[in-house]
């Protein structure tokens, strides 16, 4: 057997991280880093917008130019020139609408394929975390960050991206256009603006703390909607339908109030910004027709000056929009990489890591400690040695430790401290897919997809045919039942498999479980009560599927204990007994005879 170095324990359980101190440059800094596709293309994309921007000052130069040169001219009208201007107007309106149009394209592709590599990446980061990670965070709030946040996301680059591009030349453009037609005019629009521009800082920190909690409040009210929807044979059964709808409005309740007052400072900017658009209008009139009484100014400038505050003003009052939507949009940007940088602490050894060879595998715990984050140690040093091909059940009280075995043997948790070893070798430097392809769990309720037998017993081998399906089942004494039912393999099995009885889910996990073929076998079992008939199936199904290989089994009930080669009691985390029933049960005074009583107990009553 080959022996590897232990690797330094993980701290499993690591909390979401939230990102809620991180600065909205640095999160669109780290958001496209995880997304480089948004940058594919920039410098063209910011060109194309170049030139849509400096396309928007076209009408106000060619009405200035007409009216003070074509109509206006020292030797009457110029037609010749008016028609001259008029279709240069026409070609450059022509080339900027083309270089919008290619600009929003660009835009919508870049965006779209940079989202999409968001979203695969966060998915498949969610389950490279361990379940205690998971678990910090209720189910909904974690579907919202990969779902809803990603939206909010694409929304703000699709539309605010492609606005605010635009709209930052177009005030730029229109400023260089003002200032060349009069400096005076150019300051007095941005003095109005001046109070809207000094406190969009403000603003934006307001805006984000706002929609850091609409984002939040999101995960809430989609949790607390998806749960009794799940649950809704409990809701009905208990008569809670009115418990359930309070919870249910006070998370909606919760989430309108943290949008009203996300929107409350939206408004007030918008207003602001009204406010500044009206009171340069106002001054440039005023300011202009003093200008034109000096002879500093044409009427032709004034008019197109009149132009350009309009071009000046639209941008900035849809920049207090842009803002809302860019805020929304890091907020959720921030969730969304809060996943990212959570440390997958299962960190899989890849190519380099030991693969297994096939067959039965010797298992040992050496020191082998556990403590759920926050609480106490649910195991403590336990150091034990299980044989290849035997067959071993962990029996111990509710909250003893026994379940922790069944996670930490298959890795989906590590250690605290100490090392779990396949074969002499720590799990943690094995290869995920040799594995994956070695260790199964079988858990109490087999998870059933919204799909067929066949689709869901493929997830024990993605390629399997519905001849190696069949003949598996075979194998397990299950052919007569698949055979039997309304669609054979083509049944489908409903959501969470609820077109199944407790029984028949437990048997489709046996059969994927069999067709995984693992050298390793680790099962949870199931107390789920069924009817006798198929209580002995599953037995048979059972000893078919342990025959061969290591197997280990979470025992609920002792009378499978009493089919196993070997027993090993835990109590309160340690390993107090182990040995074959007939010698354990012998013992007086001890945690397994009084398991044993209790149980032999159980049964005389119920018969």
């Amino acid at each position: 057997m080959s022996s590897v170095t232990s690797a330094p324990p993980s701290a499993s359980g690591t909390r979401m991280e939230t990102g809620e101190d991180r600065g909205a440059l640095e999160t669109i800094r780290s958001g496209l880093r995880h997304s480089p596709e948004l940058t594919e293309g920039l410098w063209v994309t910011l060109l194309l917008a170049v030139l849509a921007s400096v396309g928007q000052v076209v009408v106000p130069i060619a009405v200035q130019q007409t009216l003070d040169r074509g109509l206006g001219g020292p030797g009457g009208p110029d037609v010749g020139f008016t028609v001259r201007m008029g279709l240069a107007a026409l070609a450059v309106l022509a080339v900027t609408s083309w270089a919008s149009y290619a600009m929003t394209s660009r835009l919508f592709r870049t965006s779209e394929r940079g989202l999409a590599t968001l979203r695969v990446k966060a998915f498949r980061h969610v389950h490279d975390l361990p379940l205690l990670t998971q678990n910090t965070e209720r189910r909904g709030a974690l579907v919202s960050r990969v779902t809803s946040d990603v939206d909010q996301v694409s929304q703000f680059l699709v539309f605010g991206g492609l606005l605010f591009v635009v709209s930052i030349g177009q005030v730029l453009v229109a400023t260089v256009v003002m200032v060349a037609y009069s400096w005076q005019l150019a300051l007095v629009v941005w003095l109005c603006f001046a109070p809207l521009f000094a406190s969009l800082r403000y603003f934006q920190r307001k805006l984000s703390a706002a929609y850091g909690t609409v984002r939040r409040q999101v995960g809430i009210m989609l949790s607390a909607i998806a749960e009794p929807v799940v649950g809704a044979a409990v809701v009905r059964s208990y008569a809670v339908e009115a418990r359930t709808q309070r919870r249910i409005d006070e998370a909606i309740d919760a989430h309108r109030q943290a949008s009203t007052r996300a929107q409350g400072f939206t408004a007030f900017s918008f207003s602001l910004g009204g406010v500044s658009a009206g009171l340069a209008n106002a001054g440039v009139l005023i300011v202009g027709i003093w200008l034109g009484f000096a002879d500093d100014i044409t009427a032709g400038e004034v008019l197109a000056f009149a132009f350009l505050v309009t071009l000046f003003v639209s941008p900035v009052q849809m920049g207090t929009q842009i803002l809302t939507d860019a805020q929304n949009a890091v907020a959720g940007w921030r969730r969304v990489i809060g996943i990212l940088d959570t440390p997958a602490d299962l960190v899989d050894p890849g190519p380099e890591g030991h693969q297994l060879p096939h067959g039965p595998v010797d298992v040992r715990f050496e020191q082998v400690s556990f403590a759920y984050p926050g609480g106490p140690p649910v195991l403590r040093e336990v150091t034990l040695d299980l044989a290849a091909g035997s067959r071993v059940a962990i029996v111990g009280e509710t909250g003893s430790g026994k379940s922790t075995f069944a996670k930490l043997l298959t890795r989906l948790m590590d250690p605290s401290e100490g090392a779990v070893l396949l074969d002499g070798v720590d799990v943690r430097q094995i290869a995920a897919s040799s594995l994956r392809r070695s260790v199964v769990l079988v858990p109490q309720e087999g998870f059933l997809f919204d799909d067929t037998i066949a689709a869901n017993v493929r997830y024990g081998r993605i390629d399997a045919s519905a001849a190696d399906i069949t003949e598996a089942a075979d194998e397990l004494g299950l052919g007569d039942w698949l055979a039997g039912l309304p669609h054979g393999l083509d049944t489908r099995v409903g959501q969470r498999g609820e077109s199944l009885s407790a029984g028949e889910r437990q048997l489709v996990a046996l059969l994927r479980a069999q067709l995984a073929d693992p050298d390793l076998l680790v099962l949870d079992e199931a107390t789920s009560a069924v009817d006798p008939a198929l209580e002995m199936r599953i037995g048979r199904a059972l000893e078919r599927l342990m025959d061969g290989r290591t197997s280990v089994t979470i025992a609920h009930r002792l009378s499978t204990a009493e089919s196993a080669d070997e027993v090993i009691v835990v109590d309160r985390g340690q390993v107090v007994q182990r040995g074959p029933h007939a010698e354990l049960v012998t013992q007086d005074d001890t945690v397994y005879g009084r398991l044993h009583a209790s149980w032999v107990a159980q049964q005389g009553s119920a018969r």
